[in-house]
């Protein structure tokens, strides 16, 4: 904090004065793990159903990581109408 300045420091700002280092805490530690299941529920199924070769592998890959554009794309259909 400047010398001139008067005020009353929160923790962090207390933290941050003394050493110079923040120090952040994300908790969002449940999320990640649920996403992660997704993603390897949604490989498995899109590899099982692909061809067997090398690129339908790959492709099924690929579409484990975007499958939630093509579920909100249906679910929009739904609502929506074509």
């Amino acid at each position: 904090m400047p010398s001139g300045s008067q005020g009353v420091l929160t923790g962090a700002e207390e933290l941050m004065a003394s050493d110079g280092r923040g120090n952040v805490t994300v908790g969002d530690g449940g999320w990640g793990f649920f996403f992660l299941l997704a993603y390897v529920g949604a490989a498995i199924y899109f590899v099982s159903t692909s061809d067997g070769s090398f690129w339908g592998f790959i492709l099924g890959l690929l579409q484990a990581i975007v499958w939630p554009v093509y579920l909100t794309y249906e679910v929009l259909l739904l609502l929506v109408g074509p």
